[in-house]
């Protein structure tokens, strides 16, 4: 009975940074900060496969919720020395949580405002109120501040 061998698709570096939303030049510095580790040929020209796309969009993941570069660099030498470091990335995980909650809850405060300021400019605009109170006394009443 033969056997099908299933070879991987390799991804050039131009074909990889399309796939993954980056640059040649931003893939080979995530390559010199030890964020990525493309494989090579016989004649030495990176490639990549479908693990590392999966693996550079979890970084951007984690870049994306403020993850600074040691931070991400870190948590790669700890995923490469294995299981025994899972308490560490946990923790590392955690902590970057805790700070992007605090980003997260003043960018919602920053799209109420936002909406309130739309809110009352349409009012204004339709006729539903003639209120002549400041925008900044309406934001003063609810707390808000400008």
């Amino acid at each position: 009975m033969p056997t099908e061998t299933t070879t991987e698709r390799q991804y050039s570096i131009g074909d990889f940074a399309k796939a993954v939303g980056l640059t040649a030049p931003t893939l080979r510095y995530y390559e010199t900060e030890g964020l990525i580790e493309p494989h090579r040929l016989a004649n030495g020209r990176r490639y990549y496969e479908e693990a590392d796309i999966n693996w550079v969009k979890f970084l951007l993941h984690l870049k994306g919720t403020g993850m600074s570069i040691s931070e991400l660099k870190q948590y790669v030498v700890w995923r490469a020395a294995g299981d025994d470091t899972i308490p560490e990335r946990l923790e590392l995980l955690k902590k970057v949580k805790a700070d992007f909650l605090v980003q997260f809850n003043e960018v919602q405060h920053h799209l109420q405002i936002l909406n309130d300021k739309i809110n009352w400019y349409e009012e204004k605009e339709s006729g539903i109120t003639d209120d002549p109170e400041s925008f900044r006394a309406y934001l003063d009443r609810f707390g808000h501040h400008e």
